[in-house]
């Protein structure tokens, strides 16, 4: 007779077997997705680093025999030797001026919309808060015209306040969305208990609610960094010469067709551009998931 005592180890023992090669299947699987994604940023850095004698001779995929950071000068500083005269600098500097106001003047804004709908009830919030959801599904070219004809009516038009103006007000949909959605799970308790206590509209906000606001923030200034920093329609649209941000400096570069094409500097542009974003979500890109998830369920 069997011994029903004695423990059953060995299909315990294959499945714990097949769990690890499971995952071990899935790690392989992301790798190999990981590498297709990297390898496009891999081609530029090794061909921003390489000589246009080397990528004409050379292999698309190798290694710069000599590593030169002469396209990198050219890109950032500029050089009337080659096919633009101008770097990216000052272009760089226009998208730092445009991205950091609008990003606080957003987030900000935001903030006290999603606070209001969110804890201070009044008759037709829903509708209001319905109209500007309804604003960040609106497609950027619908807005040009009148964008354009309001900047003029204004004063503002191809000036960086302008662009910050445009940026402002095409971003407060989305970053009312973010707060109001996170702030719907603060206990309204928390702001009746704060009104008992004398506590009036601007206080409750900055004495309560921001000091808890700290992940949605991370989330809103990521999200809306990202979209000033790469944005290319609205600057091209509503930018002059010496306003421009680094996209549309960016695309002059690499589509200019005069002189040599020197695809070294086209890729060290490139980078430069792309840069600053891609800084953003190493540092924050922890606290940028933390922050989706953290209004996610209401307590």
């Amino acid at each position: 007779m069997t011994d029903l005592s004695m423990p059953q180890t060995q299909p315990r023992t294959q499945s714990a077997t097949g769990k690890i090669a499971l995952r071990w299947l899935l790690y392989v699987l992301l790798g190999l997705f990981a590498l297709y994604y990297l390898m496009p940023l891999f081609v530029m850095l090794t061909t921003s680093l390489k000589s246009l004698e080397e990528i004409r001779t050379g292999s698309l995929i190798s290694l710069p025999r000599e590593v030169s950071f002469d396209a990198w000068k050219t890109a950032w500083s500029g050089a009337c030797t080659g096919i633009q005269c101008e770097g990216l600098r000052p272009y760089f500097w226009n998208s730092v001026l445009i991205a950091v106001p609008a990003v606080f003047l957003s987030t900000l804004l935001g903030a006290l919309n999603g606070y209001v709908v969110a804890q201070w009830r009044f008759k037709g919030a829903n509708i209001i808060f319905s109209l500007m959801l309804f604003g960040c599904f609106i497609p950027f070219q619908v807005v040009l015209l009148p964008m354009a004809r309001l900047l003029g009516m204004m004063g503002i038009a191809g000036t960086i306040p302008g662009l910050i103006f445009v940026h402002v007000i095409y971003g407060l949909g989305f970053t009312t969305l973010f707060f109001r959605n996170y702030y719907v799970t603060i206990p309204s308790e928390l702001t009746k208990a704060a009104r008992v206590d004398g506590a009036g509209f601007m206080r409750i906000f900055w004495s309560i609610f921001l000091p808890l606001s700290l992940p949605i923030i991370v989330v809103t200034v990521i999200w809306q960094f990202t979209q000033i920093w790469n944005d290319f329609l609205f600057g091209v649209s509503f930018s002059q010469a010496g306003t421009q941000p680094v996209t549309v400096a960016l695309n002059n570069i690499v589509n200019s067709t005069t002189g040599v094409k020197e695809y070294n500097v086209d890729m060290a542009a490139a980078i430069i551009a792309g840069l600053p974003t891609l800084l953003v979500y190493v540092v924050a890109g922890k606290y940028f998931i933390r922050g989706l998830t953290a209004g996610s369920v209401k307590g």
